[in-house]
């Protein structure tokens, strides 16, 4: 347990010093780094054609981003259809079927990292540095540039970035220089230092082809072994970093050339959270509300602690399935033995506590308690959550305890000294119930049709399989329980739509709340308003969480997870 609390120390040490250098990086003005960095900005802008001072509604900042978006997902939807003819593919790899093509860009559009191939198998050189890539650096600054825009609006010092204009209109901000700042000055600088430390403990950098070699116990059917390498150290920087998660290999970080040393295991951990964790601090010194960002820290951190205590718990138990055959002691199954049963569920519990969705072993192994906490973790999605969206998302729920907790105290609902009223409402609910309404819905039809699943398990793990999927699809996470037929057209258009549900709709309509209230008239916060800073708030929002994760669905765990732990007690 050692290892642990050392692990959360270090994340939690460096997210600060990361947070207030993100929020310099947003303030009014040039901001932090200007000196540097503004000179390459400055060419984006010209070669974009854009005015980066220019301010945008919530309208036209949520068309900036969903236009971006999809100018983006054609060209990688051709790149990965056409990978087999162009340049940068020398072991010859060929394009994707369409289907998969869709899922792949729309994955990595959307900041999942969802893999229905194996990419050391699939995809080329030129595919994966510049069309993944690019997706896995400009996906979770498009999530970083939303929130900034939402929490300037609804919180920031002055709102000097967000009177309304003339015609009633609030800015929330410019799309553009948001972005930009979020990739230079944050997502490039941090990448290259976790793919510096990487490279230095051997995880591949190289434009080769795969390396031939013979292997030790070579037979007459392998006398040799191709071993795909290439700029592995870059990708896997950004894939952790980036809350991305989808690998180089197929495997993931349980590959010993994607994750070779303890270091490297240790550097990559850390990273899956630090940026989710320094944008809550970034919070507090970007508004000047320190308070609320330490109630977040605090519910955040007590749901992380929560759920990875009995992940850990849980792989230090026997595997069931070797009762009587060997001495008892924890579940190693899909496990590295490098690493370990504690590593390996830590790992797992924080990859589904933000949307990073990388492995360093197969949750499809976990014993089936440990195996539940990485959906629970998927279902709250706003423990620390992905790169903006995980806060964002965690404002909806703010925003929900707000409205309870008014009206349980018999007062109007209000935030900020804004009226929280039936538009707002409308649009957090729609937010919060399209993730059962999805996850439930197509598995339901996958569950009552089986020949659409090709699952390796008809039973209670079969259930929790396809749950997982989808959930992870909504959840914007990317791993999987697998041994399913995923790489089919089924599943493929399914996620595909889980996919980008799950992305845009819970980033536009916080956007289009928070411009509501913000052009509404707002009262002095005094002694009788509803203060959100507070320790009861806090634990007011997290009790929401917590109802909303149960009563959504308890019943799939039950019929999942639970039913399978008790079956194997029994």
């Amino acid at each position: 347990m050692n290892e642990v609390i050392i692990i959360y120390a270090v994340t939690l040490l460096l997210a600060w010093p990361l947070g207030k250098y993100i929020a310099a990086v947003f303030s009014d003005g040039a901001g932090a780094g200007s000196r540097i960095f503004l000179p390459f900005e400055n060419t984006i802008y010209s070669l974009l054609g854009v005015n980066p001072s220019e301010p945008m509604s919530w309208q036209g900042y949520g068309k900036a981003l969903l236009k971006l978006h999809l100018v983006l997902a054609l060209i990688v939807f051709g790149l990965l259809m056409a990978q087999g003819i162009l340049f940068l593919n020398p072991d010859n790899i060929d394009g994707m079927s369409w289907d998969l093509a869709l899922h792949t860009a729309v994955s990595f559009l959307t900041n999942t990292n969802q893999q229905h191939y194996s990419g050391q198998a699939q995809l080329s050189y030129l595919a994966h540095t510049f069309g993944i890539v690019t997706l896995q650096v400009v996906t979770p600054a498009a999530g970083m540039a939303a929130l900034v825009a939402i929490v300037r609006t609804l919180l920031g010092r002055s709102g000097k970035n967000v009177q309304p204009s003339a015609g009633g209109t609030v800015s929330v901000g410019n799309f553009y220089e948001d972005i930009t700042r979020a990739i230079v000055r944050v997502m490039l600088p941090v990448a290259t230092a976790v793919a510096l430390v990487l490279a230095s403990q051997g995880v591949p950098n190289s434009y080769e082809g795969a390396r031939t070699i013979t292997p030790l116990d070579q037979t007459a059917e392998m006398n040799e072994q191709n071993i795909p390498i290439g700029p592995v150290a870059p990708m896997v920087a950004i894939k952790q970093v980036g809350t991305n998660g989808g690998g180089w290999y197929g495997p993931n970080s349980s590959v010993p050339l994607e994750n070779p040393t303890p270091v490297s295991n240790f550097v990559q951990t850390v990273s899956i959270v630090l940026i989710p964790a320094a944008l809550v601090f970034a919070l507090g010194f970007l508004t000047g509300r320190r308070r609320l960002a330490q109630v977040i820290m605090g519910v955040m951190v007590v749901m992380s602690v929560s759920l990875t205590s009995v992940a850990i718990w849980s792989e230090n138990q026997p595997n069931a399935a070797f009762s009587g055959l060997a001495a008892d002691g924890p579940n190693l199954e899909g496990k590295e033995v490098r690493f370990g049963a504690t590593a390996t569920a830590l790992w797992g519990s924080w990859t589904t506590q933000t949307s990073n969705g990388s492995v360093n072993g197969m949750h499809d192994s976990f014993n089936p308690i440990g195996g539940m906490v990485p959906m629970v973790d998927m279902f709250i999605n706003v423990t620390f959550g992905g790169i903006g969206v995980g806060l964002i998302g965690y404002f909806l729920f703010l925003l929900l305890a707000a409205f309870l907790g008014s009206l349980m105290i018999g007062r109007a609902p209000e935030i900020a000294g804004k009226p929280l009223e039936t538009k707002e409402i409308k649009l957090v609910c729609i937010a919060l119930l399209i993730q059962p309404m999805l996850i439930l819905g197509f598995s339901a039809v996958t569950v009552a049709f089986p020949a659409l699943t090709g699952n390796s398990n008809p039973g209670f793990h079969g259930i929790s399989q396809v749950i997982y999927e989808y959930t992870s699809a909504f959840a914007n996470n990317g791993s999987g329980f697998e041994g399913l037929n995923d790489d089919s057209i089924w599943w493929n258009v399914t996620c595909a739509v889980n996919l980008a549900l799950g992305r845009f709709i819970p980033i536009l309509a916080p956007l289009a709340i928070v411009a509501s209230l913000a052009a509404k008239r707002s009262a002095p916060e005094g002694r009788g308003s509803l203060g959100i800073d507070t320790a009861t708030f806090g634990l007011m929002t997290l009790a929401v969480i917590v109802m909303f994760t149960l009563l959504s669905f308890m019943p799939v765990l039950i019929l999942g997870p639970i039913a399978e732990a008790l079956a194997l007690m029994s």
